[in-house]
């Protein structure tokens, strides 16, 4: 069972506002009179006591969270080497404009992603072609990829619920740039991203992420994301050939040109990353927000516990 924090904290700050505020407009004045025609000491019954105490630590822990910066823990290898699993991160929640608490619609245009950002949404669901030609969405794990059947991505029957999950991926392509990739090979706008290699990845080989890397030969690479204005993204990846060839782009259900309202997005972990090559563009009204700090890196016990040399990295 999924659990959205967001909905759940909404939900209990509108269950002690209003369970507080009503006992105020209505029950406080009556029963303090009696209590003090009677000579007793006024104590707030226990249900209004808690809601009292629990609003407004409740209602700030919501407003930071949803429009100052959310905490996320990576779970997954798809963008390894820039986030390891294990981080803790910090995600600005007013990068790409305020958005309303578990409804996550945007009240407020504050700006919008740029190439190379590395931004946190929830999963649309992958796309899959069904029996009449239309596309639909739908659920699936990252682990293991998506449901769609064959070369011509299929949808399944029943069609699976998108799951209510938050991923994290980096900004290729913006509304209307051409994306064209084949194999390590990516070109936006016609022009090809050049990435100069690092050499061998060095990992531990006891952690499981590590030791894939590791047997498959990743290598560590360089890439240059020029954004519009002109600027370059500097930014690792890995690449590990021998490991999976990934979707082109275009394909069966991802074209080259990135509709608008879309975000063309993948992950640093090129040959091990389930993103826009699969399921194709981010629908801007799913963004959740940028991803800018690690405040905390666990690598598990045994296999190096606290990561201190990460800590306070600024996710580039």
């Amino acid at each position: 069972m999924e659990f959205d924090f967001s909905a759940i904290l909404l939900a209990l700050t509108v269950l002690f506002g209003v369970v507080w505020g009503l006992d105020r407009l209505f029950f406080y004045k009556k029963r303090k009179a009696r209590l003090d025609a009677a000579g007793g000491e006024y104590v707030d019954p226990v249900a209004v006591d808690w809601a009292r105490s629990l609003f407004p630590v409740v209602l700030v822990v919501l407003v930071l969270r949803s429009f100052v910066a959310e905490p996320f823990r990576i779970p997954s290898g798809s963008m390894m080497p820039t986030l390891d699993v294990g981080d803790f991160i910090l995600v600005n929640k007013f990068a790409y404009g305020l958005r309303m608490p578990a409804f996550n619609t945007k009240f407020l245009d504050i700006g919008e992603p740029k190439r190379g950002d590395v931004v946190v949404f929830r999963f649309p669901g992958y796309l899959c072609h069904q029996p009449d030609g239309s596309l639909a969405r739908v659920g699936g794990d990252e682990g293991n990829g998506s449901p769609a059947i064959g070369p011509e991505q299929t949808c399944p029957s029943p069609l699976l619920p998108v799951q209510n999950q938050n991923w994290i991926k980096r900004v290729i392509g913006l509304p209307g740039d051409t994306v064209e990739i084949q194999g390590s090979d990516l070109l936006i706008n016609g022009k090809p991203v050049p990435a100069d290699e690092v050499g061998p990845f060095v990992g531990n080989p006891q952690r499981d992420e590590d030791r894939l890397m590791l047997d498959m030969g990743a290598t560590i690479w360089v890439e240059h994301l020029v954004r519009e204005d002109g600027k370059v993204v500097n930014h690792t990846i890995a690449r590990m050939p021998a490991y999976t060839t990934p979707n082109s782009i275009p394909n069966t259900v991802v074209p080259s040109k990135v509709p608008p309202g879309c975000y063309l997005v993948m992950g640093d972990n090129r040959n091990n990353s389930q993103d826009s090559r699969w399921w194709g563009c981010l629908p801007e009204k799913n963004l959740a927000g940028k991803a800018f700090m690690i405040w905390m890196s666990w690598k598990g016990w045994g296999t190096g516990g606290v990561d201190f040399h990460r800590i306070g990295n600024i996710i580039h």
